[in-house]
Order: C-alpha cells, then structure tokens, then sequence
C-alpha cells in the first residue's frame, strides 16, 4: 500500500492551569511598600533600637535621638501657655472693671477700648503660645524614629553617637516582604486570552493564575494573583506591563529579583490546539484526520473554540498528544497507512 508523504502535530495543551499557557514573560519582584527611614531633628543618636536585616512592624522604635534639649523646650513651650493664660485672666478682670465704671459714666470709653485690645492681645498669645508648645512636642516625638511599615530593615547609615538630622540623607530603608509584587510585560497577542477569562468570569482576572520560575529554574510554590493592567502599549516592544500579587510567607522572593511569570488559565480541563490549516468542514460539522499509533488515518469530528492566532482552540474531539494532519490532506482518506515525515520533506 502506497504510503504518503504529510506534515503533521501533536495539540498542544495550552491550558492555563492544566494550563492553557498564555505565556512566559522575564518579570520583576517588586515590594508592595519601601520606605526610606530620615530624621526629622537634629540631634545625637541615642539608640539604634534594631538589628540589621530583621523584620519590623509598623510602629516599632528604629532609632532614639537624645530627648533633653526637645524635653526642655516642651516644659518652656507649657510655661509659656500658663503665663499667656495668666495675663489673659487679668486682662480680662482689668476689662470686666473698667466696663462697669464706664456703665456707670465713672470711666471714659477710651480706657475701655484699651483694655478690650490688652484682652484680644492675651487672648492671641495664648493661641500662639499652645502652638509653640505643639510644635515642641511634635518635635519631641520626632526623637522616636519609628517603623511606619510592616518590613524588613536592611543596613543602617548611622550608628550610635553620631549627629543627625534632616540632611543627613538615609538612615535605613525598610522593604515590605508579604505580599510581594511581579511586574512582567505581556504582548498584545497574548491579550486575547485575558479579556476572554474577564469576560467569562465577572469580577476581573480571577480565572488567570500567575506562575513564578525562578533563577535556578524552580518552580515558586505559591501562586500569585493579577491586581493591574497598565493602561498603555510600549509601542516599541508592542507590550503592556501586567502586575500581579504574590504571598511570599517564606520571604524567598527579594524586591529586584528576576523571574520568569509564567500565565495559565485556571480550568478544570486541559483545552487543545490545533493549527487552522488541520480542520476540515462538512455538512456534518468539523472534523480532523488523526493519524494512530499504526500509522492509519482516522476521520474526528471535534468541536472548536476560539482562534489563537495561527490555531484553534479545541473543545471536545481530540486528547492532548495525538497526531494531526496538517499538510496533504486532500491526498489522505480515512483507513489508509501512511508514513510520517517531517515538515521540510513532505511533498504530497
């Protein structure tokens, strides 16, 4: 029996988790928060309340600067506050005094007038003054550096002894550890398969899973979460940047890391594809010629899905690894032997 030359290929799962894979893109960790830590006074350092490299919660000391000269301003600050409320209290008696004798034509009005101004006078010293003494206490407060992130803390600038102040530059930079951040660039082709799990899930990408290879080539266990789409096409590369949430429990993934994101679609079943050029039609629907492991042809009917490009995607028919015929179909019946050759030497 007469054996055919034909190019043929196997469908390939593309399933985003049993995965219709979308793609794998180099991304970027990138924390959710950073902070660089600066003093905000001028003053020696007292204490470095941390050890380098540890964690730190929100609200916890990181550095003390020496509190006496700032305490000392908060006592004069509320000196200041009781003697402006002193002499407020007496203006106010003085006018209290000079208005009834004045009631009583006993005073002339022009004393009056002077002391209703020496009353509004104290009265605005006692605004300024509680200012003063706020502004001292804030400044006092500023002498606790304190963490304003969950993090982990890396070197410090300054060690104990030394002068800082608002200049000084950074004395530490807190990097936020779980969640994390990936950033990775998808291409406008690989967009299709987004806005269709968008479509048929209300609520965003929750059928998108983002996978994480690592350096070494493992596999990141845990898996991330799309939460942003830029909004603009690098016209250059015809890309757009995706960002995606990842836990990072175990603190493996370090702001600045390379990563390779890899994008599935979460299903249940695995979906195929085949090349377009594969699906015949009749009036009974679509079908394919599938060779078997004998090397005989056999006609299945399958039913399709979406395009992806050059393919089709394959919703019922076909099992994933099976061998399709793509090229010198029309030289190829059901029932036949044929022989397998590889694309460059298939002459029908």
């Amino acid at each position: 029996m007469k054996k055919l030359g034909f190019r043929m290929r196997f469908p390939l799962a593309i399933c985003l988790v049993l995965p219709l894979l979308v793609g794998c893109d180099d991304g970027r960790i990138k924390a959710t928060n950073k902070v660089d830590v600066r003093a905000r006074v001028a003053g020696f350092l007292e204490k470095v309340a941390f050890r380098e490299g540890q964690d730190v919660k929100t609200g916890d000391l990181l550095y003390q600067i020496e509190k006496v000269q700032f305490q000392a301003q908060v006592d004069q600050a509320k000196a200041n506050v009781a003697s402006s409320e002193a002499e407020a209290t007496n203006a106010q008696l003085q006018y209290n005094r000079q208005f009834e004798l004045a009631r009583h034509q006993f005073s002339p009005q022009a004393t009056v007038d002077q002391n209703k101004a020496a009353l509004d006078t104290g009265r605005a010293k006692i605004l300024q003054t509680q200012a003063a003494l706020t502004q001292a206490q804030v400044n006092l407060d500023y002498t606790d550096i304190r963490s304003p992130i969950d993090g982990r803390i890396g070197r410090t600038a300054y060690t104990v002894g030394n002068l800082v102040n608002p200049s000084s530059g950074v004395l530490a930079t807190i990097v936020s550890q779980d969640p994390i951040y990936v950033l990775f660039p998808v291409s406008v082709r690989d967009l299709e398969i987004i806005r269709e799990a968008r479509r048929t899930e209300e609520g965003g990408l929750a059928k998108i899973d983002i996978r994480l290879r690592l350096s070494n080539g493992r596999e990141y266990p845990q898996r991330g979460v799309w939460n942003l789409t830029d909004p603009q096409v690098d016209q250059q590369t015809d890309t757009l940047i995706m960002r995606a949430t990842v836990p990072n429990p175990e603190r493996q993934l370090i702001d600045g890391e390379f990563v390779t994101a890899v994008i599935r679609e979460r299903r249940e079943e695995p979906r195929l594809v085949v090349p377009q050029a594969a699906i015949q039609i009749d009036q009974s629907g679509n079908y394919v010629l599938v060779v078997d492991d004998q090397h005989k042809v056999e006609q299945r009917r399958i039913q399709t899905g979406p395009n992806r490009g050059a393919d089709v995607v394959i919703t019922s028919g076909l099992k994933e690894g099976e061998k399709v015929i793509v090229d010198g179909i029309q030289k190829v019946r059901p029932g036949q032997i044929v022989q397998e050759t590889s694309a460059a030497s298939a002459g029908g």
